[in-house]
């Protein structure tokens, strides 16, 4: 049994059990901790605090989905941080690149499990057939929350062999992996022109309705990935970047 992490430990005390009852301002509430929507430049959340209150601000000219990954961010830094004070800019709040030990990454981690919390989602999760943005936008509909962070989340469920990954037009910026997949299956740095995430982001092409198949090559470089094939399906993100899901073989399994 998956311990309970101490941002659901919250919901739990609280008794949220259904994502419509995740009031983010309410729980902050609770924690001590005032919450401020304004305008910020170059900022998409802060938090000040003495070792039991505190005020966090949020960039009011976000998008819904990145101001409440923002706040539940900063209830992170609460959590795990207290007594500093914390900037937290665009590149910071929802940053995947980010190593565990990262103060950042910390918070992140925390904002996941209180927005998207595994005792809600797993019974979700358990009901897909496939790992499709579909599924994706859906499940990510019901909480509120960006797509980018749903997928990530499937992902860590473990529940199929299957990587996220985020590329830029030059390099990869990052990816995660399901723990069941062989540490072999790592993609590559560059993203393959030739692949439909390739035509996507360099060609303006129209995303695809559903996964498609392509070789593995396409994605990966160890010895042997030609004689697999993974379902592939991208999304556009801002800042010329486009995420990708990565359904892969049975043969990926650890």
């Amino acid at each position: 049994m998956t311990a309970i992490t101490p941002a659901e430990r919250i919901l739990i005390d609280l008794g949220i059990s259904e994502p419509k009852d995740i009031d983010l301002d309410a729980i902050a509430w609770t924690r001590g901790a005032a919450v401020n929507y304004r305008p910020m430049d170059g900022c998409e959340a802060r938090i000040i605090g003495t070792k039991r209150k505190a005020v966090i601000s949020v960039n009011s000219l976000s998008m819904p989905e990145r101001r409440r990954f923002s706040l539940a961010h900063e209830l992170g830094h609460w959590h795990h941080h207290r007594g500093r004070i914390l900037f937290c800019g665009k590149d910071e709040v929802c940053n995947f690149r980010d190593d565990a030990l990262n103060p950042e990454r910390q918070a992140d981690d925390f904002a996941s499990d209180l927005i998207l919390p595994d005792f809600m989602v797993g019974p979700r999760v358990r009901k897909m057939k496939r790992p499709t943005l579909s599924a994706v936008r859906e499940l990510a509909d019901e909480f509120r929350v960006s797509n980018t962070a749903t997928a990530v989340k499937i992902a860590c469920m473990n529940r199929f062999p299957m990587i996220v990954v985020c590329h830029g037009k030059t390099r990869r910026r990052w990816f995660r992996r399901s723990k069941m997949v062989h540490n072999w299956w790592f993609p590559s740095d560059a993203l393959d022109r030739e692949s439909y995430a390739g035509h996507m982001l360099f060609d303006g092409e129209a995303e695809q309705n559903f996964p498609r198949k392509t070789p593995a090559e396409a994605w990966f470089n160890f010895k042997g990935c030609d004689r697999s094939e993974v379902e592939e399906q991208s999304i556009l993100l801002p800042n010329d970047e486009i995420l990708t899901i990565l359904k892969l073989p049975d043969e990926a399994v650890a």
